[in-house]
């Protein structure tokens, strides 16, 4: 996933189908380095931080 589409979905009020590794992920914001702090949805307490091109967004 390109660094603007990630910032576009972090700050978008819906939801979107990111997936990590092939598990559904919510990105919370994009950090400077080439990552995205992410949570899985149904790990919500185990924040981590993805390569951007480790992101898929499904549509």
């Amino acid at each position: 996933m390109d660094r603007l589409r990630a910032e576009q979905i972090a700050e978008s009020p819906e939801m979107k189908n990111v997936q990590y590794n092939g598990q559904n992920v919510y990105i919370q914001h994009v950090n400077d380095n080439g990552t995205a702090h992410c949570y899985f949805l149904d790990e919500p307490e185990n924040e981590f931080d993805a390569q951007l091109s480790n992101l898929r967004e499904k549509i």
